[in-house]
């Protein structure tokens, strides 16, 4: 069978992530959040969204890109919260059956 291949993004606080003041954790996240939407209107990231109450507190999010893993690996290391070492990243590919389209719950 083929498949459809994705490529996710996990989006992870690491044990080691330096300290903010409430005024940089501001600053960074209205920074995380420009970079998504500037991935968005190029067309390279499909969907992005925080975890709700995941079972482990290190995950954060997961971003959805539309490009091959490497690519994405180079975007989202870009991202400012990456950048600040607030998140680390884990990039994989995620195979679907062909032409499932994904909607919100």
């Amino acid at each position: 069978m083929d498949f459809d291949r994705h490529t996710l993004v996990l989006l992870r606080r690491p044990p080691d992530s330096p300290d903010f003041s409430d005024t940089e954790l501001e600053e960074l996240q209205a920074a995380h959040l420009a970079h998504l939407q500037a991935m968005r209107e190029r067309g390279v990231l499909a969907v992005a969204g925080p975890f709700d109450g995941p079972s482990d507190e290190t995950l954060r999010g997961l971003c959805v890109y539309t490009v091959a893993p490497d690519e994405a690996r180079r975007l989202a290391e870009q991202d400012p919260a990456i950048r600040a070492r607030r998140m680390t990243l884990e990039v994989m590919t995620w195979l679907t059956p062909p032409g499932v389209e994904f909607a919100p719950a």
